[in-house]
C-alpha cells in the first residue's frame, strides 16, 4: 500500500515537470500570471479598449463639449448616431445646475437661457464596413 501511494506521488510530481501547464489550456497563476484586460474584457468593456487601441479617445462620445453659446444662425452642432440625444446646457458661467433637454433631428433647437444646438448625424464606427 506505501509502495503505490509513493509510486503515485513520483508519477504525479514527473508528469508536472514533464508537462507545461500552458500545454494543458489551463492558465495558472504561478506560470501565466494573472489575465490582462485585453485578454478578460467582454461586451461594451472590450469595444471599449478596442477603440482605445485604435486611437478613438472617447468611444462613446460622453466628452463634456465646451462651446461657445449657438445662435439661430450658427447653433451648436451635437454629434449623434441616433435621431435625438440627451443635452445638457450650463446656461450661465457661475450656474450650479444642469438645465437637460432632448435634442430632436432636424431643426436647431433652443434652451431655456437662448442658446441653440442642432443635432449632427454621424456615422458610427464600423458601420463602413459592415456595408462591404
Amino acid at each position: 500500500m506505501a509502495s503505490r501511494l509513493l509510486c503515485r506521488q513520483i508519477f504525479s510530481s514527473v508528469r508536472r515537470a514533464v508537462v507545461p501547464p500552458a500545454a494543458t489550456g489551463v492558465r495558472h497563476m504561478a506560470v501565466g500570471g494573472v489575465p490582462t484586460d485585453d485578454e478578460q474584457a467582454t461586451g461594451l468593456e472590450k469595444r471599449e479598449l478596442d477603440a482605445k487601441k485604435a486611437g478613438i479617445a472617447d468611444p462613446f462620445s460622453m466628452e463634456i463639449n465646451t462651446t461657445p453659446p449657438g445662435t439661430r444662425d450658427s447653433p451648436c452642432m451635437v454629434p449623434s448616431i441616433y435621431e435625438r440625444r440627451l443635452v445638457g446646457c450650463v446656461c450661465e458661467e457661475d450656474a450650479t445646475y444642469i438645465q437637460w433637454m432632448w435634442l430632436e433631428k432636424g431643426d436647431a433647437q433652443r434652451c431655456e437661457c437662448g442658446h441653440w444646438f442642432q443635432l449632427q448625424g454621424v456615422t458610427p464606427p464600423g458601420a463602413a464596413e459592415a456595408h462591404h
